[in-house]
């Protein structure tokens, strides 16, 4: 009776650890299947001009919920993200907001220069406080009689990318030498931009985008688009950043989808896109 009650015990024990072998396995097999998906994840970092703020942030929550990729953005001015790529920041991607920093980190071999592409453009605007009131067509041909010793915001005019256009077009409409002195340079534009909602200065430069994006300020007026150079944001993988992740965003930043987010939020698409 022992000898039959040992080989029930035992066969039970065969079927259960066949069943537990089973088990077993399909645990293994699921395991390494999300193993395997989490090892396809990865994080890459992107320095962006400060501009692109709203529309990329937007644009890389659908790049993530797409590929389960996490993206990590910097935000600046053009000229301190250049600067800082320059001296082995690590960034994967840049997108500068105007071609000339672009061209810096081109020449002194900082960015895949094969990587290379313009994504949008911009306009630029004049912008006030939205619950002041807007000063006329006339009165703009008068900036520094408008201002009557208040300050004009705008970005760096030597190195921020708005500024940089910003005092071209003020050039070009012949009212920079009357203004020149009562600009209140900024690091960026979005800092230009906050002046003005703040009620810190009565006008400010900015681009259309920056404007659409805050809904304290107003714009007074666009600026002819030759009266500066074109607005272009040129985006590049970093040199030596080979990896496939970088690569996939910049191409996702081209697709019909992520261009409708930057138009969305007041960019202008570019010839021929």
């Amino acid at each position: 009776m022992y000898i039959r009650r040992a080989l029930s015990v035992a066969h039970i024990l065969l079927h259960r650890s066949g069943l537990l072998a089973v088990w077993l396995g399909c645990a293994v097999a699921m395991a390494l299947l999300f193993t395997s998906t989490v090892a396809r994840a990865d994080e890459i970092t992107v320095f962006a001009a400060a501009s692109l703020k709203d529309a990329l942030d937007k644009a890389v929550q659908g790049f993530e919920a797409e590929t389960g990729n996490t993206v990590h953005l910097s935000y600046a001015g053009s000229s301190v993200l250049a600067r800082q790529i320059s001296q082995g920041a690590p960034a994967d991607v840049f997108i500068s907001a105007n071609t000339d920093w672009m061209d810096v980190l081109e020449t002194d071999g900082h960015i895949a220069a094969e990587t290379r592409v313009d994504l949008v453009g911009n306009d630029l605007v004049l912008i006030a406080p939205a619950n002041a009131a807007a000063p006329t067509p006339v009165e703009l041909t008068d900036l520094a009689g408008y201002l009557a010793g208040r300050r004009l915001a705008m970005g760096l005019v030597e190195a921020v990318p708005a500024g940089i256009y910003g005092k071209a077009a003020l050039q070009s409409l012949g009212q920079w030498d009357s203004v020149a002195a009562l600009v209140a340079q900024t690091d960026n534009v979005r800092a230009a931009l906050a002046l003005v909602a703040l009620g810190q200065t009565p006008l400010g430069i900015v681009y259309g985008s920056d404007a659409l994006a805050d809904a304290r300020v107003q714009v007074v007026m666009r600026f002819p688009a030759d009266s500066h150079p074109a607005i272009r944001y040129p985006a590049a993988v970093i040199a030596g950043k080979g990896r496939d992740t970088a690569h996939a965003f910049l191409n996702w930043l081209q697709q019909d989808m992520a261009i409708e987010v930057f138009l969305n939020y007041g960019f202008t698409a570019l010839e021929g896109t």
